[in-house]
Parts: structure tokens; sequence; C-alpha cells
């Protein structure tokens, strides 16, 4: 069991896809509270990691605990229920292209929660003004711009009032202006809600606007090889791999 200080542990996790091992041996806690980002070159795993964290990957070996259900062990229906306490939001941001902004945030509540549908909308427009996208709440995705459907997408993962947020390339296509304003929505998520967020970016420059914490994994090491705030990881490994991750823009997974 993860102790109350940490919402997620994962200890010895391997990922294997056949004959290919992805991850290997990977342990780390994260506590409550906490922005992770899960970090890494083209190819390390960090997707993989993400996906295993959430349960769609069953992993090799190993152990991973979320809000004190074992990942790896759980039967379905608890799984599900554990699930329903994630909010996920994958690259594509994976809005519903015939619901407008605001049907897409409501969906979860109306499908999961079975709320009243002015009860949902309620509380779909309180999502949206988190995000800054009041005004929105009729358009479709077509209409609006990929910033604005990933910051849609953090709504609709904020829908349930996950204990958990999982991000996977949130700025990835974007102009690095439309990335900064994700980012401090990412700061003004976890600053007001207090909410523990794990996060899979290349983005040096998000990596620094939103990590407590980095874990860096190495396509070669099949795991871990660092840990820390994203200054000590530039500023005090003598590790030429963490060197050279923090002195360029790394490609993506």
């Amino acid at each position: 069991m993860a102790g109350p200080d940490y919402i997620i542990e994962v200890d010895g996790l391997v990922a294997r896809f056949g004959d290919n091992t992805v991850l290997e041996g990977v342990s780390f806690k994260v506590r409550r509270g906490e922005v992770v980002v899960i970090a890494g070159g083209s190819g390390c795993g960090k997707s993989t990691l993400l996906k295993h964290l959430i349960g769609i990957h069953e992993p090799a070996a190993g152990k991973i605990v979320v809000n004190g259900v074992d990942v790896t062990r759980a039967k379905p229906p608890e799984l599900n229920k554990l699930r329903r306490t994630f909010g996920v939001s994958f690259q594509s941001g994976a809005l519903l292209g015939s619901l407008t902004v605001l049907e897409n945030v409501m969906l979860p509540m109306l499908d999961e929660r079975r709320l009243k549908k002015s009860t949902a909308t309620l509380l779909a427009k309180t999502k949206l003004s988190m995000v800054g996208l009041t005004g929105y709440e009729n358009h479709l995705p077509s209409e609006i711009s990929g910033g604005m459907v990933k910051r849609a997408a953090f709504a609709r993962a904020l829908a349930l009032d996950p204990v958990v947020l999982f991000f996977d390339e949130p700025s990835a296509g974007l102009d690095p202006i439309t990335s900064a304003g994700l980012d401090r929505t990412i700061n003004r998520i976890n600053q007001g809600l207090g909410t523990t967020m794990v996060i899979v970016t290349h983005e040096l420059a998000s990596i620094f606007a939103v990590a407590h914490r980095v874990i860096l994994l190495e396509k070669t090491a099949k795991g871990i090889i660092a840990q820390g705030s994203p200054a000590q990881l530039k500023e005090q490994s003598s590790d030429p791999r963490v060197i050279h991750f923090f002195s360029r823009q790394a490609e993506e997974d």
C-alpha cells in the first residue's frame, strides 16, 4: 500500500512487449499534490509508463499502487472504479468532433455520474471557465484552435474531480506562446485544486514551467537515470546523459 503521503507507488516495474523489454526495474513514488514530469528522449518508454500507471497495459513484473489500489492485481470492477478517479488527457485531445466543447465536457458527467443535464451543464461551464474557455461552449472542436482543443481536453479530464490527472504530451504540436499558456493552466489547476499530476513531455520549457520533480528515462538503460527538480538535474548532475538531455530539445517519444 502507498503511504499516506504518496498517491502513486511503483516498485520494480517491467514493461515488455513480446521479446522487447521497454522498461525494467522502474521504481518511484509520487506525493499527493505533486506535479511529476516523465521525460526522456525518443523511444525511452514515457508513454508506455503512463499507460501502465492508468492500467491500459499490464506489466510483465512489478507493482503499481494508485490511491491505495494495486493496479497490477485489481479485478476489473475495482480497476474500473479506480479509473473513474483519474483524469486523462491524451496527445490528440480526443474530443468527439460531432459534439460541442460543452457537450464533450458534460459527457463523463452524464455517463459516469448520471447527473441531470442542467446540473452537468453548470458544472461543465465551471470546468471550461477554469481553463479559460468561457464563451466557447457551443463551438465544435473543428471551430477552435489546437490550443483551445487541448484546454477543452483538460476541462473534460477535470469533469469528475479526479484525484490524479495524467497528461500525455500536452504541448505537442503547439507554438511556444500557446504552449506557455497551457503550462499556466496546468499550474493554476494544481495550485487551485491541489490535484496530483503526472505529465509526459519532452518540451524543456514546459518541464521548467510546471514540474516539481522530473523522472528522466533513457532508452538504453530501460528505465530511470535521474530524478529531481528540473534545476537540480540541469545544474548538479554529472551524468552525461542527463546533461545531454537538458542541453538540447529532446525529440518526441
